[in-house]
């Protein structure tokens, strides 16, 4: 990525629906040349996509909690299909496939303490290849939502 490109990743980042014209505008380039440096970083995957940043309390999710999981045997198989399964709950924002103590991490949230309580037993402890889960509740959360390149 050269510097166009990565000021247009920084653009998109902070307003990613401000139109072609204006992004043109902002960068002092053609839009034409927006526009074809966009769909060049769509094919290559550096954009991957867009998306509206919700508020998880507006769609009843007030409680929030990052689940460390052990699981064994560790085996591809079993780490694939826990992935799997994982990532259909509907509780669960992010699954992350860890190296170290622990073999996942799950980014979950919930309506309340009593449904956190209630996926931790009645979905994970219930899993054969689960031998063990740790829980944070998250009280707060600041996000860098627009990362830049590092050297």
């Amino acid at each position: 990525m050269d510097e166009l490109d990565s000021e247009i990743v920084r653009l998109l980042q902070t307003d990613a629906r401000q139109s072609n014209r204006e992004l043109a505008r902002q960068l002092g380039i053609a839009p034409s040349t927006c526009l074809e440096r966009v769909r060049a970083l769509h094919r290559r995957g550096v954009i991957r996509g867009y998306h509206a940043d919700i508020d998880p309390a507006a769609l009843n999710r007030g409680v929030q909690a990052l689940v460390s999981v052990r699981v064994r045997p560790l085996s591809r198989t079993v780490i694939d299909a826990f992935k799997t399964f994982a990532g259909k709950l509907p509780e669960v924002l992010h699954v992350f496939v860890l190296s170290g103590d622990d073999d996942f991490l799950l980014h979950v949230a919930v309506q309340d303490l009593d449904r956190l309580h209630a996926f931790l037993t009645d979905q994970l402890s219930k899993r054969g290849e689960v031998t063990g889960f740790r829980t944070s509740v998250i009280f707060q959360q600041v996000s860098n939502t627009a990362p830049t390149r590092l050297p």
